[in-house]
């Protein structure tokens, strides 16, 4: 696959992955804080075609679940179909949502939680937490490295020699270790809203040292072109240097760190959500969705809570194969211009 199928395609991937998260209201069959206290654990639904006596329906449909007492599992009540309708009404928010069933029936695409919390609806609304967390530290790590950076490889002397000695303490720091630490120094009675911007400011200000490091060797390069050594010999200022012809040099470099960082920081997010560190229940996040299977009979009987986990297997995919690709191309127009 050629380097510019590759971005496509990656691009395509995430931007599915993300809109899935912008559009949650709509796409989410149910609220995902609304709790069904009569179906906790439940299997995903099983859609049909063909009802019990053998009749063919045009519209999928679902039957109604009934648990068939402690610890057994759930059975279907094969006396009344519920129909799969799209656009349906949410009579009790008043919104619409892509699918849903009439009331009684119910539809539990990805089964539920513990609390009887529909799996699908809190999969898509944590996507809103986990996977733009990922993206806010990462825009904050690359600002951070990206100012730093330039001061340090076009000034050089001093503030080169500061930036540098600093950068290589915080890699020296285990990050795990380091984001659990900050994050214990924290108050833990916040909204969800404060622990969201503050779980994305512990993780975006850790980041920011390797950045750094590359977008310093980029700018020591650049500084010393032969054009650049010209415009400085006319005259150019160091804002008209950094903004005309070092900066635009580091967008390879930038572009490929943030493919490099975005899936760093989501697994940093739910790993701080999964030990209870990060945005906490009732809101939806991958980590906290993650964090019943840390109870043994839901990990051994319910497989379906782990879907989550798998959701991040395409985004890792898709990420790493955009760094790969734009990695390839960066080193192609740096051999066109040698």
């Amino acid at each position: 696959m050629s380097t510019q199928n590759k971005i496509v395609c990656s691009l395509v991937v995430l931007g599915l992955l993300h809109a899935a998260g912008v559009f949650a209201g709509f796409l989410a069959p149910h609220d995902p804080e609304v709790q069904n206290r009569a179906f906790p654990l439940a299997p995903p639904a099983r859609l049909h075609v063909v009802d019990s006596h053998g009749r063919l329906h045009i519209r999928p449909f679902v039957y109604a679940l009934r648990d068939a007492g402690f610890g057994a599992t759930y059975t279907e009540d094969t006396t009344r179909p519920y129909p799969i309708r799209f656009f349906a009404l949410e009579r009790s928010s008043g919104r619409r949502h892509l699918f849903g069933v009439d009331a009684p029936g119910t539809l539990f695409l990805f089964g539920t939680d513990e609390l009887g919390r529909d799996q699908l609806s809190r999969l898509l609304f944590g996507a809103r937490i986990s996977l733009f967390s990922g993206l806010l530290a990462t825009v904050l790590a690359l600002g951070g490295g990206l100012v730093l950076g330039t001061i340090a490889g076009y000034c050089g002397g001093w503030p080169d020699d500061v930036v540098m000695r600093f950068s290589e303490l915080i890699l020296a720091l285990p990050w795990l270790y380091c984001l659990l630490a900050l994050r214990a120094f924290l108050p833990l009675h916040i909204s969800p809203g404060e622990t969201f911007l503050l779980v994305v400011l512990v993780i975006g200000t850790r980041g920011w040292a390797r950045p750094a490091r590359l977008i310093r060797g980029v700018v020591l390069s650049a500084r010393e072109r032969d054009h650049v050594l010209a415009a400085r010999g006319f005259g150019a200022s160091a804002p008209y240097l950094l903004r005309r012809h070092v900066l635009p040099q580091t967008a390879g470099v930038l572009l490929t760190q943030a493919a490099l960082l975005v899936p760093q920081y989501v697994l940093a997010e739910v790993t701080l959500s999964f030990l209870g560190l990060g945005v906490s229940e009732p809101v939806p996040t991958w980590g906290n969705m993650l964090a019943g299977l840390q109870h043994y009979h839901v990990l051994a009987s319910a497989w379906w809570m782990c879907l989550p986990a798998l959701a991040l297997i395409p985004l890792f995919l898709a990420y790493n194969s955009l760094a790969e690709a734009l990695a390839e191309r960066t080193r192609g127009l740096t051999d066109l211009r040698g």
